[in-house]
């Protein structure tokens, strides 16, 4: 027969049990600072939350607020079933990956385990204006620049035509559209961005490439959801400076699509160009 454990011995299994699981891990409540036009109804929006929550959580007892004035934004957590994973939870409450993350520094990026408790109450996503100036790029990666033949077929390296900045923004594209994808499929993705580039139908530079907005939409999912400020390896600066160099795998592609992510008709009837791992490539 077991006996009786004391109770003074549960509570310390419970909190060690909790503390594996990351349950004690939530980041703390945010705070903002009311800045001028700012109203509960938009920061509650910009928070995922209510105004009802906003007014309760500061005391309020109108609407009324200020300029400089210091709110507190109540804590919202998600806890974490099977499944779920970072992108996912950030696509779910509207929130951007990088914000998501910071906003959990004791939670794991790529292995978030069932029963964690993942703090939400961060801003939601924002998308940076055609030539974003507001959030700083991760430092670049070095990378050594290869000897190949330039975009028309030259002995110059063209990858001297672009700008550190242009070259770790393309990097940093490749990395959120192609993780996953070969090394092939990278440096297409790449290129196809190029290719935009050189046509007359599409913008001039890279930067007014990857922040395009055609019709109401943003031309890269990463642009939107923010995945395109997570810095890249070395890997994807090699595919961006191959692509830059002159290696073309997409075939002239103007874009790319995965059949099994979009329900967009437009790219299905586009021309396509070559099929690299998951991505369709298209012109």
């Amino acid at each position: 027969m077991i006996s009786k454990l004391p109770k003074s011995f549960l509570i310390v299994i419970s909190l060690l049990v909790f503390s594996f699981f990351g349950w004690g891990q939530v980041g703390q409540a945010a705070s903002h600072r009311v800045a001028p036009g700012d109203t509960l109804w938009l920061i509650s929006q910009r928070y995922n939350t209510t105004v009802a929550e906003l007014t309760a959580a500061n005391g309020l007892t109108g609407s009324e607020i200020y300029p400089g004035q210091l709110l507190n934004i109540p804590a919202k957590v998600h806890t974490v079933s099977s499944g779920d994973t970072m992108w996912l939870i950030s696509q779910w409450y509207g929130v951007s990956l990088p914000a998501l993350i910071l906003a959990n520094p004791g939670v794991s990026s790529t292995n978030i385990i069932p029963g964690q408790r993942i703090n939400i109450s961060v801003p939601a996503a924002s998308v940076p204006a055609s030539t974003p100036t507001s959030t700083p790029a991760p430092a670049p990666v070095p990378v050594s620049i290869p000897s190949l033949p330039s975009r028309d077929g030259s002995s110059t390296n063209s990858v001297n035509n672009y700008s550190q900045q242009d070259i770790d923004l393309l990097a940093r594209l490749v990395h959120s559209e192609s993780a996953g994808e070969p090394y092939a499929g990278r440096v297409a993705v790449a290129a196809s961005v190029l290719n935009r580039v050189k046509s007359s139908i599409y913008p001039n530079t890279i930067q007014s490439v990857v922040y395009q907005i055609a019709y109401g939409y943003y031309q890269y999912s990463p642009v939107l959801d923010g995945r395109i400020n997570l810095p890249a390896n070395k890997t994807f600066y090699q595919a961006a400076i191959d692509a830059i160099s002159g290696l073309d795998p997409s075939n002239g592609a103007l874009g790319f699509y995965n059949p099994r992510k979009t329900s967009n008709q437009w790219v299905r009837q586009q021309t396509v160009t070559t099929v690299i791992g998951n991505h369709i490539f298209f012109r």
